[in-house]
């Protein structure tokens, strides 16, 4: 028998995907003030687009190919943990934190190499913007990879089997984030 609280709530919605959707909606806030208040001031800084120019876009598009394929296997999960198969609906959610994974490192070795040539947080403000935006964005990638880890576990046992959609909607908000956050930081120069 389920909990009362994974099957109904006051709007007919279940409870977690109308909590995940509240979560959402103040992680717009959060991320869309910093991308408005980046572009406001990348408009009244045209010389932004001289230091932009030291971002490695081949990088950066590497990590959204990552991101949006893992966003196919959370996809893949999703339908897996539909049709009943938990085991299916764990080895795609695996595959998908392996994508959260390499995003970390690949954003890890980018940031390595940025720094060690002086481009750090403090250099100007393009970089700090930079930092900011990439750094909570990868924090995001970070926290729903370690969450993806604990469904899939429940999920591998055949347990709570609509968490799979929940960390799904989750995974594909971060996607949207960064469709935002590449062309900004690296394209456009």
């Amino acid at each position: 028998m389920k909990p009362i609280a994974t099957t109904r709530s006051a709007s007919s919605i279940p409870t977690g995907r109308l909590a995940i959707w509240w979560v959402l909606a103040s992680e717009v806030v959060i991320f869309g003030g910093l991308l408005g208040s980046y572009i406001m001031h990348r408009l009244g800084h045209p010389e932004w687009g001289e230091t932009a120019a030291h971002t490695n876009t081949w990088i950066g598009a590497f990590n959204t190919l990552v991101l949006l394929t893992s966003s196919l296997m959370a996809v893949l999960a999703h339908d897996a943990a539909e049709q009943g198969d938990g085991k299916k609906a764990a080895r795609f959610i695996g595959m998908t934190m392996l994508g959260g994974i390499t995003f970390a490192c690949v954003k890890s070795f980018e940031w390595y190499t940025e720094i060690s040539h002086g481009f750090t947080i403090t250099l100007n403000g393009f970089w700090s913007f930079y930092y900011t935006a990439a750094g909570l964005h990868a924090l995001h990638v970070i926290a729903g990879t370690i969450i993806m880890g604990f469904i899939a576990f429940d999920a591998n046992r055949g347990r709570e089997l609509q968490r799979v959609e929940l960390i799904g909607i989750y995974w594909h908000f971060v996607d949207i984030v960064w469709i935002f956050l590449f062309p900004l930081l690296y394209i456009a120069k």
